[in-house]
């Protein structure tokens, strides 16, 4: 695996680490809803997810991430529409896709070597 494709999965698996972190054990979407802040900073880390992905799939396009495309569709629609952002939305991502991503970042991590 070449140098930068590691390091942009390596930003990513910071990125969902981060986003487990501010959310805590005890992940409630009323809370998220009510905190600003929390808010702000999961798009951020959503934003970094994207960019790092869609990097990666211009070094190999034929990456096996699921929903590589959607991933950095996901960043383009919360940096470019930030005022169509939708709570519900973010929060399904969330819940459904990252720890989906996770898992796969964290495979790519354990068996790739660096080429």
């Amino acid at each position: 695996m070449q140098r930068e494709i590691l390091k942009y999965l390596l930003d990513i698996q910071i990125s969902i680490d981060s986003i487990f972190d501010y959310l805590g054990e005890k992940r409630d979407f009323n809370q998220y809803k009510a905190n600003k802040l929390l808010r702000r900073g999961i798009e951020r880390e959503l934003e970094i997810i994207g960019e790092a992905t869609n990097r990666i799939l211009k070094i190999d396009e034929n990456i096996a991430l699921t929903n590589a495309k959607r991933i950095v569709s996901l960043r383009n629609w919360v940096i470019h529409g930030y005022d169509k952002v939708d709570d519900t939305i973010i929060w399904g991502v969330i819940s459904r896709d990252v720890p989906l991503l996770k898992t796969e970042i964290e495979q790519f991590l354990n068996s790739k070597k660096v080429e």
